[in-house]
């Protein structure tokens, strides 16, 4: 069997929690910061869980979770 490929793009922009959940970061925090209300820049730092209706689009550019 050959190997499967990984999509570059899907491995830099998702992680893998220990338990094996996947996380992704926030949209909108790159530029034009000024107009965005600081509550929205406040609740988009760090990370989050990616929703259960994507996580298996995303695994099918993951073949080896």
């Amino acid at each position: 069997m050959p190997k499967l490929k990984t999509k570059s793009a899907v491995k830099k922009r998702f992680g893998v929690t220990g338990t094996g959940k996947l996380k992704r970061n926030f949209a909108y925090k790159r530029h034009c910061l000024f107009c965005k209300t600081q509550k929205m820049k406040r609740q988009a730092r760090g990370t989050t869980l990616l929703a259960a209706s994507d996580v298996q689009i995303v695994k099918q550019f993951l073949p080896y979770l």
